[in-house]
């Protein structure tokens, strides 16, 4: 461990109360003038350097469940954004982030959250308290990838999956999901449920007017809109609350968002096989109406590896350049048009499609 002076130490009453020594029984405080709050972790234990006695066992370090990248709107903003996540961590030790860079959000940070709820806490807390404006990137769990060498990947973003041919494996994270809610909402549970591959494993009966369904499903599933979709269905009679129960087998595979076959890495997204087309057709459609339309066309595709599933055209603007032809030869019209289209291609091969943000949250609110 390492050594640190006590500047102060005292008990904590409505006040900081300083005192000569802490004892047995005392809700206390130490001041040591620590710079960085990752040298320290709850659950750490404080002893005398000269007289060191034993570790405190039995705290588990806490482990995010969730992943999303937050990016600054203005590149410029990056460093302050960096000061916010440090101040952010002072009081939140469970929050993790991590530098991340990509191509279509410039710099930004991949932060570990401890769930959904959590997720939405840090991005309103930058916003209310730190005045940021952030883009949220596709939210994801983490993955465990075997190779055919045998060895384990923790995959926490779509980039650091491996290559299709070298994966023996992937496992996904499972939770016990527990919803209360009326009986005559059990129907619409099950419906939502059941759709979000999830196992039915007990149903009883709390009173005559409540009832217990327990569930195990992945946690993927119930990263993007399930608790506001269980919400709708029971019209707000429901509880929901869950805990994690282990990794388990499962076809898991990487889509990509490519824009004039340029991959867009911030929308990448890593999802049941099952559920892979629906979702890039999804996308893609609300990717076309998203995007502002350009000079030349933009081709929207959802590819996973190199097999493309979905795809959606945003035509060009289109000056009318045979408005000052008056009749006579059909072949100069057709020159005229023939120029434009070849004026055109060579635009959509050097011409760059920025992303607006409402895209990225677009991703969020997927049906």
């Amino acid at each position: 461990g390492n050594d640190y002076f006590a500047d102060e130490v005292g008990v904590l009453k409505l006040n900081m109360t300083p005192k000569e020594a802490v004892s047995a029984g005392d809700v206390g405080y130490i001041i040591t003038g620590i710079k960085n709050a990752k040298e320290v972790k709850v659950g750490d234990t404080i002893t005398l350097a000269n007289n060191p006695g034993e570790m405190i066992n039995g705290f588990e370090e806490v482990k995010p469940m969730v992943f999303a990248g937050i990016f600054p709107v203005n590149t410029d903003e990056f460093e302050e954004l960096r000061d916010c996540m440090d101040k952010l961590q002072l009081n939140d030790a469970s929050l993790t982030f991590e530098l991340e860079t990509s191509q279509a959000l410039g710099f930004g940070f991949r932060c570990g959250f401890l769930g959904l709820l959590h997720m939405e806490i840090i991005q309103e807390r930058l916003e209310r308290e730190f005045n940021q404006t952030v883009i949220t990137t596709v939210p994801n769990v983490s993955f465990n990838a075997y190779t055919t060498r045998g060895e384990k990947i923790i995959v926490n973003n779509p980039a650091e999956m491996p290559d299709p041919v070298k994966i023996d494996r992937i496992e996904e994270p499972f939770i016990k999901a527990q919803i209360i809610t009326l009986p005559d909402y059990i129907g619409n549970i099950m419906t939502l449920c059941l759709g979000k591959r999830g196992i039915l494993i007990n149903q009883s009966y709390l009173t005559p007017t409540r009832v217990e369904l327990i569930f195990e499903m992945p946690l993927t599933e119930i990263v993007f809109d399930f608790y506001d979709k269980l919400k709708s269905s029971t019209r707000g009679y429901a509880s929901f609350d869950y805990s994690p129960i282990g990794y388990r087998e499962a076809d898991i595979v990487k889509m990509d968002i490519l824009l004039n076959s340029e991959k867009v890495d911030a929308l990448s997204a890593l999802i049941h096989r099952s559920r892979a087309t629906d979702f890039g057709r999804k996308l893609c459609e609300k990717l076309k109406e998203l995007l502002p339309r350009q000079q030349f066309q933009i081709a929207i595709q959802a590819a996973i590896g190199a097999k493309v599933i979905a795809r959606e055209n945003i035509s060009a603007m289109r000056k009318d350049v045979t408005a000052k032809c008056y009749g006579g030869d059909i072949s100069r019209k057709r020159k005229l048009l023939e120029k434009q289209k070849e004026g055109k291609k060579r635009m959509r091969q050097i011409g760059s499609v920025e992303v607006p943000q409402e895209a990225f949250l677009a991703v969020l609110k997927l049906d």
